[in-house]
């Protein structure tokens, strides 16, 4: 892509009305634009982030064995009064009647659709255990939307549902979600602490929250800072084994690690005193075990073994995708911009041309551009006739993590200069070397 070609409407000056460092350079970054309260406009930049997420999201969770598809943003009222969870759910579900007059809401979640969806297909053990997920907008009326795609009323969210016959298989799903969630989160170059959480109008006694320490987090979270010392890494696990999926769980949720609503004082303070933790927090994602709840109160039963019918446990499992990407930029920025880890980034690297129109300038950037398409990279190539204190400023505030610098007097000396982002650190490369470089960072990502 060449800049001179994209649509990427920066901002100089912080916008009024953004209140923390994501908003704000999200804005600047022209990577959404405000349409109502709460609902956010996706521009170029910051959807090319979004579906690099998604697809993170969606290439973990069929490694984990669970199925993707998609159900409708739009659901009838009549499957949550079957729960009773449509009087008690509040304010923030939008309900709508259509032109029939019939009671239609704006999903907020998707526990009774899926569990309808489950009840009309499976009647046997046979068929179990399943896991099915999708990726979807959802919609809730928060009375206050602020702090732009952290706090929305609408978002793009990551659902999964598992169905299993015992609590047994149930909690292996539980534990089966939690590794693909450390998985994920790593992948985006996160760290991503699960802590012990309240069910909420979800339900369930079994839930863990996935927390970025971040200082402006809206949860206060007490920890042991053992936790942070705590990485998934690359090793390779059998979702299907139960002693290897329990394992992470003990691992990464023995010590303690909890948000205010089950914070408990007194284990607490059995932590020595050097390790306590109290920190702000930004929720990215969510597991629960709810057992039978939904499937006794909606009939989503299966004949056992014995050939008795009996209610599915379940559980549902969310990654917030589109928060993902203000809790990125909260954990991952400087003075100058966002700063993104190599996983998560729009394009791959820079490529800034001090002297557009230079004849050997042009062919050079060309030459870059085409070395590392070929390669299966995308870089972003300014070719504008900007001034280069101005291109620099652009590629520091979209935060791209390497740049190569080309200009008449470095090609003078068979030389091209390469930029970390991050530590903004140089080095000058022959054209093809630096081209190797970058191909060697992105090899390992």
């Amino acid at each position: 892509m060449r800049l001179s070609r994209y649509f990427l409407p920066v901002l100089k000056e912080n916008p009024s009305e953004a209140q923390i460092v994501s908003h704000r350079l999200m804005l600047r970054a022209g990577m959404i634009k405000q349409a109502s309260a709460g609902i956010y406009s996706w521009l170029p930049l910051g959807f090319k982030v979004l579906r690099k997420l998604e697809n993170i999201v969606h290439e973990e969770q069929v490694r984990a064995g669970h199925i993707p598809m998609l159900m409708p943003t739009l659901q009838s009222a009549d499957l949550w009064r079957e729960s009773g969870r449509y009087d008690d759910y509040g304010q923030e579900m939008l309900r709508i009647k259509d032109r029939h007059d019939r009671d239609m809401l704006f999903g907020p979640t998707n526990e009774e659709l899926i569990t309808d969806i489950f009840r009309s297909h499976v009647g046997s053990y046979k068929d179990l255990p399943l896991t099915l997920y999708h990726i979807q907008w959802k919609f809730r009326d928060e009375i206050r939307p602020r702090f732009g795609v952290m706090r929305g009323r609408e978002f793009f969210m990551k659902d999964g549902y598992n169905f299993d016959l015992t609590k047994e298989d149930a909690l292996h799903a539980y534990n089966r979600h939690l590794v693909s969630y450390l998985r994920t989160y790593e992948r985006m170059g996160l760290q991503a602490i699960p802590m012990r959480a309240d069910g909420g109008p979800i339900g369930g006694d079994y839930t863990h929250e996935f927390l970025v320490l971040a200082d402006t987090g809206e949860s206060e979270v007490f920890y042991d800072s053992a936790v942070t010392d705590l990485t998934f890494g690359d090793r390779e696990i059998d979702y299907d084994s139960l002693e290897q999926c329990q394992a992470v769980l003990e691992e990464f949720t023995s010590k303690y690690a909890r948000t205010d609503e089950t914070h408990d004082e007194t284990v607490f303070n059995e932590i020595p005193e050097d390790r306590r933790r109290v920190a702000r927090g930004i929720e990215v994602g969510q597991i629960f075990y709810f057992g039978t709840k939904y499937s006794e109160a909606m009939n989503a039963v299966v004949q056992g073994p014995d050939g008795k019918q009996v209610p599915v446990h379940m559980g549902s499992h969310g990654i917030g995708v589109s928060r993902l990407m203000g809790a990125i930029i909260e954990a991952s920025h400087d003075d100058k911009g966002i700063v993104w880890p190599e996983g998560v980034t729009p394009y791959h690297c820079g490529i800034v041309n001090l002297k557009q129109g230079d004849e050997e300038a042009n062919a050079a950037c060309d030459a870059l551009y085409a070395s590392l398409t070929a390669l299966g990279l995308e870089p972003l190539y300014d070719d504008r006739n900007e001034r280069a204190g101005g291109k620099f400023a652009t590629m520091d505030l979209i935060g791209l993590p390497w740049r190569i610098t080309v200009g008449p007097r470095g090609l003078k000396n068979g030389v091209v200069e390469l930029t970390s982002r991050r530590t903004g650190e140089s080095e000058e490369l022959p054209p093809e070397a630096a081209v190797q470089k970058v191909a060697e960072i992105y090899a390992g990502v």
